[in-house]
This record gives C-alpha cells, sequence and structure tokens, in this order.
C-alpha cells in the first residue's frame, strides 16, 4: 500500500450521489436511533473523517470537546474540507460535503485510497439531525467559515482570518426536536475514540469534558497500536505469560496487523476489524485468523511431541480458550455483509490473513519454547474440559429422551407454540416465582425461578456449568443449546426477560445471568432476545388511589403534582416478593405498561472489560470501579 502522498485532494473529486432530505424524516436509517446510540454517533461520523485524513497520512492529532449545554466541537490537523468551487454542481466543496448526502471524496473520485467511511453520508447527516452546525476550514493560508441551521446554509463560505496551520473544525449542537434525549455520556465516547487510537497508531486523541469541574481531559496516543490494545484489554487478567505476540505485514494492497495473548480465563476474545471499522460477526479476515491459529498449533504440538500417534488434533475452540487476540486488516475495496457493516465479505482476505498469520505464529512458537509449552498445556486442558462437557451433555440428552417431561420441573411454561410470541421470566427466588405465575398472562409468559445465586460463570469452563442445576434449567428451558452448540433458530422464547430484586443481591444476580449469557449464549443478546425488567421502585397511595414511580424522577414528578403530601403514603420496594401477584403484572409484567430494557453488546470489548472487572480474580481492579463510579450510585440497599 506503499505509495507517495500527493496533497491532490480538491473539491472536484467530491461527487454527489444523491440529495439529504430523507435523513430528517427517518433518521433512525441513518444513525441506528433517535436514542442515546444515534446522539453518540454523530460524534462518531464526525470523528470518522477525521481518521480517514490519518489513514491518508494527513492527520495526527484530533480534539473532541463536550460542551456544557451537550454541544460538541471537532478539531483535526488534516487537510480540511476542499473549499474551492466543485465545478459540476456549482457549490464549495464544504458546501456539498454539509449538505448533500453521499457526497465525499471516497467513491473512487481520487480523494481517499482506504477509508473507514465508505457511505459518506457522515458529515451531512450530523447537519441535517443538529439544531445548528459551524465549519471551519484552515486551508491554504486562510480561515475558512460557513454556518447551518437544521442542515441549511445561513451563510456562505467566508474567509475569517489568517492561519498558518491546516485541518477542519466541526461545532454541532443536536436537534432536541428530533432526539429522544440531548445528554452526552463521557464513558461512551472515551471508549470509541480510545479504541480508534489503538487501531491507528500513532494519531493522538484527546476527550474533554467541559461539564466537569475542573475539565476532564483524556489523551489517547498508543505508539503501539493493537499491541497496546491487547495489553490494556488483559491488564485486569492473569495473563499466561507475558510477551504479546504482535506482527504487521503488508502484502500487494492489504495491510494485516494481528496481536494476541493468552490468559488463564476460559472465554475467548477476538476483536476483528477492517478499516476501522469493528466486525462483530467477524468474516473473512477473523475466518482466515481462526484457521492459521489452530492448523499452526496442530502442527506444532505434533512436531514437539504434545500430540502423539492416535492423539486427536485439537478443536478451534480449544486452541482460543484464554486467548484475547485484535485481527485489523486495510484494504482498497472492503466488501461488508449488511447495512451495518458488521461482518467482512472480501474472499481473497481469507487466505492473505491465514499465510501471513500461520507464518509468524509458527515463528513465534519456535522462537518461544516455554511460551508455547505453557499455551499448548492449557489447550490440552480445554481439550479435557470439552470431553467431560460433552460427556455431560450426552448425559443430559439421554435424560432428557427418557424422562416425557423433559423440562426444568420448576419452569411454569406458557401455552404458546410460536417462539416469537413467546417469553419467560428469569425471576429471582422461589417467593416471588410464585406471585409471578399467579400473575402472569400464561397464553405467552412462562416463569422459571431462580433459587439463590448461579455460578459465577466467569471463573469456570463449561463442564462446570453443565453440572449447575440451575445454569442446566436455564439452557434446557431455552432450548438453544451452549457453547459452541448453540443453536439460536431452537429458541423456545425471544424474549428472556432477568427480573430481579430492586437491591445489591438482585444487582448481583443480575450481573452473573447476563456474564452467563454473554459468554456462552451471547447469540441471544446480539439477536435481542434479552430483556431486564423494570419493577417500581416506589408505591404511592392516596386514599383508595394507588400510583407507582419506577425512578426517583418519576417519584418526584409524581408528587409535585400532589397539593396534600401529609395525605400520601409511600413505600419503597426492596423486593419482588413485597408485590402480591396482581401488582407485579400490572407494573412489571403487563405488555401494555410494562418497562423493559433491552440488553445489547455494541460494543463487545467494552463488555468484555465490564465483565471482567465485575466478575474476575483481581479484586483491586473491581475495588477502583467501584470508587470510581459510586457517585453514580442511586438507592443503595445495604
Amino acid at each position: 500500500m506503499t505509495e507517495t502522498k500527493k496533497n491532490t485532494y480538491t473539491a472536484d473529486q467530491i461527487q454527489v450521489l444523491e440529495g439529504l432530505e430523507a435523513v430528517q424524516k427517518r433518521p433512525g436509517m441513518y444513525i441506528g436511533s433517535t436514542g442515546s446510540r444515534g446522539l453518540h454517533h454523530l460524534v462518531y461520523e464526525v470523528v470518522d473523517n477525521s481518521i480517514d485524513e490519518a489513514l491518508a497520512g494527513f492527520c495526527k492529532n484530533i480534539e473532541v470537546t463536550i460542551h456544557e449545554d451537550d454541544s460538541i466541537t471537532v478539531v483535526d490537523d488534516g487537510r480540511g474540507i476542499p473549499t474551492g468551487m466543485n465545478q459540476a454542481q456549482g457549490k464549495t466543496g464544504v458546501e456539498l460535503a454539509l449538505t448533500v448526502l453521499h457526497a465525499g471524496g471516497k467513491f473512487g473520485g481520487g480523494g481517499y485510497k482506504v477509508s473507514g467511511g465508505l457511505h459518506g453520508v457522515g458529515v451531512s447527516v450530523v447537519n441535517a439531525l443538529s439544531e445548528n452546525l459551524t465549519v471551519e476550514v484552515r486551508q491554504n493560508g486562510k480561515v475558512h467559515q460557513q454556518k447551518f441551521e437544521k442542515g441549511a446554509p445561513i451563510t456562505d463560505l467566508t474567509i475569517i482570518g489568517d492561519t498558518k496551520k491546516t485541518g477542519t473544525t466541526v461545532y454541532f449542537k443536536p436537534d432536541k426536536d428530533i432526539f429522544d434525549e440531548t445528554e452526552y455520556d463521557f464513558d461512551i465516547l472515551e471508549h470509541r475514540l480510545r479504541e480508534l487510537a489503538f487501531l491507528n497508531k500513532g494519531v493522538c486523541i484527546t476527550l474533554i469534558n467541559e461539564k466537569e469541574s475542573p475539565k476532564r481531559v483524556e489523551k489517547y496516543c498508543y505508539q503501539g497500536g493493537i499491541h497496546s490494545y491487547v495489553e490494556f484489554m488483559n491488564r485486569n487478567k492473569d495473563n499466561l505469560y507475558d510477551k504479546i505476540t504482535y506482527f504487521e505485514v503488508e502484502q500487494d494492497s492489504y495491510i494485516v496487523e494481528v496481536a494476541f495473548q493468552y490468559t488463564t480465563s476460559y472465554s475467548e476474545n477476538i476483536f476483528s476489524y477492517a478499516n476501522n471499522i469493528n466486525t462483530p460477526e467477524g468474516g473473512t479476515h477473523l475466518n482466515g485468523f481462526k484457521s492459521a491459529l489452530t492448523r499452526t498449533i496442530n502442527n506444532y504440538a505434533k512436531k514437539s511431541g504434545f500430540l502423539k500417534g492416535n492423539d486427536k488434533n485439537f478443536t478451534g475452540e480449544d486452541t482460543r480458550e484464554g486467548l484475547t487476540a485484535i485481527v485489523s486488516v486495510k484494504l482498497l475495496d472492503p466488501q461488508f455483509e449488511g447495512q451495518t457493516k458488521s461482518k467482512l465479505g472480501n474472499t481473497e482476505v481469507k487466505g492473505i490473513v491465514e499465510t501471513i498469520a500461520g507464518e509468524e505464529m509458527a515463528a513465534f512458537l519456535e522462537e518461544n519454547p516455554g511460551i508455547a509449552k505453557n499455551i499448548i498445556e492449557k489447550i490440552q486442558s480445554a481439550a479435557r474440559a470439552r470431553e467431560a462437557a460433552k460427556k455431560a451433555r450426552e448425559f443430559t440428552r439421554r435424560k432428557s429422551a427418557l424422562d416425557s417431561t423433559s423440562l426444568p420441573g420448576k419452569l411454569a411454561d406458557c401455552r404458546e407454540k410460536d417462539p416469537a410470541l413467546s417469553e419467560i421470566y428469569i425471576v429471582e427466588g422461589d417467593s416471588a416465582g410464585g406471585s409471578a405465575k399467579s400473575g402472569r398472562d400464561s397464553k405467552t409468559q412462562a416463569i422459571l425461578p431462580l433459587r439463590g445465586k448461579i455460578l459465577n460463570v466467569e471463573k469456570s469452563r463449561l463442564d462446570r456449568i453443565l453440572s449447575t442445576d440451575s445454569l442446566k434449567s436455564m439452557i434446557i428451558a431455552f432450548g438453544t443449546g451452549v457453547g459452541d452448540e448453540f443453536n439460536l433458530e431452537k429458541a423456545r422464547y425471544h424474549k428472556i426477560i432477568i427480573m430481579t430484586d430492586a437491591d445489591v443481591d438482585g444487582a448481583h444476580i443480575r450481573t452473573l445471568l447476563l456474564t452467563f449469557f454473554y459468554r456462552y449464549m451471547r447469540g441471544l443478546i446480539e439477536a435481542g432476545y434479552v430483556y431486564i425488567a423494570q419493577p417500581p421502585l416506589y408505591k404511592i397511595t392516596q386514599g383508595k388511589s394507588i400510583d407507582y414511580a419506577y425512578t426517583d424522577k418519576d417519584l418526584e414528578r409524581k408528587l409535585a403534582d400532589v397539593s396534600d403530601r401529609s395525605r400520601i403514603s409511600l413505600q419503597r420496594y426492596k423486593g419482588l416478593g413485597e408485590m402480591d401477584a396482581h401488582q407485579l403484572w400490572e407494573t412489571t409484567m403487563d405488555p401494555s405498561v410494562r418497562t423493559l430494557l433491552k440488553v445489547d453488546v455494541e460494543e463487545a470489548s467494552y463488555a468484555d472489560e465490564i465483565f471482567t472487572i465485575l466478575m474476575g480474580d483481581k479484586v483491586q481492579p473491581r475495588k477502583e470501579f467501584i470508587e470510581r463510579n459510586a457517585k453514580k450510585v442511586k438507592n443503595l440497599d445495604i
């Protein structure tokens, strides 16, 4: 991919595909939602333009500021959006980029060679969904400025000063008439910006929060790239050895960059990227890496005598237990499957990654025999556990075949047979389980009560999980299987609802359940099948009238409407068992009025980090996490 850099990005290279009108009518089609996810996506779209400048070799520094009114400013030191006139359109490059959908230098016009923002909708969509936006471009010794309101220009592009710098500054304030919420979360932005800094070594990204006093400033700059990423991800884990395997190889017009390290944990954490875009469903680059890993380790194990005679080869699942890996490729013409770009489809990439990764891994194992021995012993242990889990599953199947009532005895199933219309409540305790069974709609709602805290799967292999009654009951009830046998098509319910008490124990049980789903049934979360019930926090009684409040703000709002508070009786719920069947139905289970929180894993690496901190072996990271987040806690019951 080496070539001489030419500063030839001009206004005429911006090609127009279609107009902008649809964005304001259906914003969800372009940014995913008008909730928190879509709000933060606006920042990513602007930053991605700066990252594309970095990929082209013209940008080293990006600065993102959250202002007190939740407006955003993004500054970079790239070449700047072209300020010249586009002859075909009769408008400046700046105005085209800000007002026309699918206008950009990424459609074969020569402006960019490698780019993540392939659809070119970025900054124009941000403009369309902002109350106001101001863009300043530092270019050719001048500072150019243009202002917009709700996507429409209110000034022409004007020179407002001189400068010796280059780059673009975009200031925008999200339109409160479009977004359900307009409050930015520092932690959400931090995770994505830090990820981009890891993926683009040498690029420094600064995040500033002016809403904190004093203002918070964090800088992310990693010369080690994804080597530093693996080091960061494993900082709260016990590593099998200290060294991180890292290689970056350029072949033809492809760059393959890989970093990995084994830990003592039992789950694999492999994250793949193509042109900085996270591909949670993997694709050809990830398939190539996995194939190379399995083949190379088996070859080394045979050559070194770890596998002898008729010993079976290690499976891919065996070789990936405890592995943390980042696989990043950069290519000229990435072909993504699906509108969300969740899977890379370029067929030639598999062979390229497999060849490069295989050669580099083989060299690493040969050069580090002590590390190789530790890895193989870890894999052998995983293989033995897999065989034990296989026997446990076969025993469960035989038992189920002999037992006509193969579903768990505690399960109160629903009558509906269509999974799309069926839901199951996982309820904490027999008392709440009894109320839920009595209060439910038995046609569509199944109830599975759990007794006590379940096993912490972060510290357990699948063979132990399959011998634990509460987890085994869930696995059988859901019908999907678990681990490598998971099959989403066999799901018996398309809504799995966790319903626990609103106290510390309830939160702990909820976290244990989510850890289990994330580590061994992640497909349920990715399909949008997992929910968390939102029971009320307060019962408000005024004479014969009863109302409920689900949050403190909800309580304040409802009490504000009461003229005589002395006649109010207020009860703070601490557990589901305090509600009878009727109350549980009308507050938490009635589909017409209930509130459910859908669980998603949009940022899988962030989820892995949180589960490791909360459920892993190390105490200090957990202590630091609690101290850092204590100020956010409300209604802590002790």
